[in-house]
């Protein structure tokens, strides 16, 4: 089945239960797959043929069940996300209103903020509640850059045991460079493939910007980046990249962070 934004979840889990091999497909994979076949048509029924031969012909993973407590760390997570844009969006509108139209928005972020501090407490009891995220929060917290708020990410949808290596998590993120180039002609500029989890690359941004001042390891490399002229933005995503490797050297050899040691 295509990926329907979540909605697909409750189906593959019911079909899992029952001992159904489920793989959950990324819809762009079986469009390509569509263009590649010059598919003409687009009905239900031709719709279900094409996933049948893509099936066939590709071999997908087996899809497999979030744990519960995962599950739910995720809704936590996305449910304090929304509630922060939603808070964002209220202060913009603060500018050029009317005074009694300022008071209402105002009193609609002071409900927000309760909101907020009521959500992350519960996140962080959460994450307190479950060893093997509690377990991860502390090696997590060790890293210069990364705060609770993304800890909450990285633990809700990073699983390092799926990955052997750090370039594997940022194709995961979609953090990997995209280089376009082809023969002598054709010598585009590179560009990260933003093919992969949005929930994860939004969050490393700001880590990054802090990371840049305060992480020893992180520092030196973006020094050494713009000693050879690279512009800001370029030296801001290779200090993302460079952050998911080391939260996967920390997390998958269960240490701390340590400036001497090699990132993998």
């Amino acid at each position: 089945m295509e990926a329907t934004g979540g909605y697909e979840a409750k189906l593959a889990q019911c079909l899992y239960d029952n001992n159904f091999k489920v793989s959950v497909i990324n819809p762009a994979r079986i469009k390509g797959f569509s263009m590649s076949k010059l598919s003409r048509v687009k009905t239900d029924k031709a719709d279900c043929k094409l996933i049948a031969y893509f099936c066939q012909a590709m071999q997908p993973d087996l899809w497999q069940p979030t744990p519960l407590h995962i599950q739910e760390l995720q809704q936590w997570v996305r449910r304090l996300d929304s509630l922060i844009a939603n808070k964002n969006q209220g202060n913009n509108r603060l500018d050029g209103t009317s005074d009694v139209v300022a008071i209402n928005i105002s009193t609609y972020i002071e409900f927000l903020d309760k909101q907020i501090k009521e959500i992350e407490e519960l996140l962080s009891n959460h994450i307190k509640e479950h060893k093997d995220l509690n377990d991860k929060n502390k090696l997590l917290d060790s890293i210069p850059g990364i705060g609770e708020k993304t800890i909450g990410v990285i633990l809700a949808f990073l699983t390092v045991e799926n990955f052997d290596s750090g370039r594997q998590v940022a194709a995961f993120v979609g953090l990997n460079p995209k280089p376009r180039q082809s023969g002598s002609s054709v010598l585009g500029i590179g560009r990260i493939s933003k093919t992969g989890n949005a929930d994860l690359r939004k969050a490393f941004y700001m880590p990054a910007i802090v990371a840049l001042r305060f992480n020893p390891i992180i520092k030196d490399f973006a020094e050494r980046l713009s000693g050879v002229g690279k512009s800001r933005m370029v030296v801001v995503i290779a200090a993302m990249r460079k952050l998911l490797h080391i939260i996967y050297g920390a997390l998958k050899n269960k240490t701390p962070f340590n400036e001497n040691i090699k990132t993998i």
